[in-house]
């Protein structure tokens, strides 16, 4: 399975970016300069002039510049050290250069020349400058150089910048002095989102950096007490944020986060949520992410079962059973920790939660007219066919079966006449995608097995082959009136056995080795097994 919203470019958080920068400090933390606003408009209405002139000229000048204004500063130091006053303007020469700097962000294709000009170490090994201002200034310069919108069309020197950033530290370092800042300052408070920023671009453009990061630096730790933070603040919204990406596509930084309690972490901030709904949509936000987090952290199987420790199982019903904002992100949650894991399906039954879910199973979906995505009652319902596929896959023999398959018996067998109105819909579906395929090959628009496979899983096949493989369960009951209801609804839509038998067989030859050779060949026994049974 995946995690929703994967492949969307997270919204970054503005800490006050677009706002006029502050007086810039000395060491001593006395103003050195002020800023002349006239003088920033001037320099506005000729940014695109600069930025046009910008050629490989003009990057050794700025170089050049930067290097010497740094030996200064470095000397001057050096020279009067217990007398800050007597390198304060050196600093201030120091930061003025670094911020002329900031011109190469619109001329990326120049970050190959600013790289063999051997200047990136100097720039990066600023963030450990006894200085924070100067710490902070390299952290906005390299905000700029990394933007999205920089590195557009530029992926190349895009990589070639980003590949020297990681080869000279600046991952550790930029954690490093992120950890001595206080959000209490505003302008500390502005270099700490500029770092995630910063950490989040490098990611975009070199996925490697998410389990990097968190190999080399203490950023998980301080990730995991940002989120921890009881009341809602944009820091711990965006920490969630990163946090997520760090997540959503490595195994390893999965298993390392749940090593680190991250599990109980995660779970502690969405149980906030469990009766009260999210205030501001920043609020719902920083939620969904947390509940992103959590279904990442649940791919691997040992958080699976630190999941259902922490009573994770008994948290999900309850925020179900409240029926509030977090709802459809509690079935997704579950739905990961059931699958292929029969401890979270035994304590889903054990605790309780036939009844919520088979009161979603039957369409019973609360709507919070908060939430306005267009397939939301849609994807609920093609999550609680996974979560019901899970537990029948999960729960094989005992008191726990019997429970389950009695849902499909009471009530006159409404929850199979609910599975084969389902099965239709998907079906009709299915059939409308292969038909619109079938129609395309005619155009000679060219697809390949796997792509037009690919494109029925996307208009419903998933779902159907799940409703499928419930049948399958439900026959090899050998309830006799469970198996009369479902020939008796088939045969109302002049269907059959083999029409369910054929979808199967689809199912069966498709399942992949994802999870090992062992469990591909599990799945497709079981698969088999309800095929020559119906």
């Amino acid at each position: 399975m995946e995690v929703s919203n994967q492949t969307r470019k997270r919204k970054a958080i503005d800490a006050g970016h677009g706002s006029p920068p502050p007086a810039y400090r000395g060491s001593d933390g006395y103003e050195a300069s002020s800023v002349d606003l006239s003088l920033l408009e001037a320099l506005e209405k000729s940014s695109h002039n600069a930025v046009e002139a910008l050629d490989i000229k003009t990057l050794k000048k700025l170089v050049l510049s930067f290097e010497r204004r740094l030996r200064d500063n470095i000397a001057a130091r050096l020279k009067y050290a217990e007398n800050p006053e007597k390198f304060a303007d050196s600093e201030v020469d120091l930061h003025d250069d670094l911020q002329k700097l900031k011109v190469l962000a619109g001329a990326p294709e120049l970050y190959p020349d600013l790289v063999a000009s051997n200047t990136v170490p100097s720039i990066v090994n600023l963030l450990s400058h006894d200085n924070s201002d100067i710490a902070n200034d390299v952290v906005q310069l390299l905000q700029d150089l990394t933007d999205e919108d920089a590195l557009e069309d530029n992926d190349e020197p895009a990589r070639v910048l980003i590949d020297a950033l990681v080869e000279n530290n600046v991952l550790e370092l930029l954690v490093q002095n992120m950890s001595r800042l206080s959000e209490a300052d505003p302008d500390e408070a502005t270099a700490i989102y500029a770092t995630l920023t910063v950490i989040e671009n490098l990611v975009e453009v070199k996925p490697a950096v998410a389990e990097l990061v968190c190999e080399r630096t203490k950023l998980l730790r301080w990730l995991l007490t940002k989120i921890k933070v009881r009341e809602f603040e944009g820091i711990k919204q965006y920490a969630s944020e990163i946090l997520a990406i760090l997540l959503q596509n490595s195994t390893a930084n999965q298993k390392r986060l749940g090593q680190m309690n991250g599990v109980d972490a995660v779970l502690e901030g969405v149980a906030m949520y469990k009766s009260k709904d999210p205030k501001t949509p920043d609020e719902e936000e920083m939620l969904e992410n947390l509940f992103d987090c959590l279904c990442c952290l649940l791919m691997p199987l040992e958080n699976k079962e630190r999941f259902v420790n922490a009573e994770g199982v008994e948290l999900m019903i309850i925020i179900m059973k409240q029926k509030k904002y977090a709802y459809g992100s509690a079935i997704r949650a579950l739905d990961f920790a059931m699958t292929n894991y029969p401890p979270a399906c035994e304590r889903f039954v054990d605790v309780m939660g036939l009844k919520t879910a088979f009161a979603a199973f039957m369409g019973k979906i609360p709507l919070n007219k908060r939430i306005k995505r267009e397939r939301y009652k849609e994807e609920l319902e093609e999550r609680v066919i996974s979560l019901i596929a899970s537990l029948f896959a999960g729960i094989l023999r005992g008191n726990r079966r019997d429970r389950l398959l009695s849902k499909f018996v009471e009530n006159e067998f409404e929850k199979i006449d609910r599975l084969m109105e389902l099965y239709m819909r998907y079906s009709d579906r299915v059939r409308s995608e292969a038909e619109r395929l079938d129609q395309l090959e005619l155009d000679d628009l060219e697809l390949d097995e796997d792509e037009k496979y690919n494109r029925k899983l996307e208009s419903g096949l998933y779902s159907l082959q799940l409703v499928a493989v419930i049948l399958g369960h439900i026959w090899c009951s050998e309830h006799s009136g469970m198996r009369a209801r479902i020939e008796l609804l088939l045969k109302q839509q002049k269907l059959s056995k083999t029409d369910v038998k054929q979808i199967l067989q689809e199912y069966h030859d498709n399942i992949g080795d994802l999870d090992g050779p062992e469990e591909k060949e599990r799945g497709q026994a079981r698969i088999q097994l309800f095929i020559s049974a119906m």
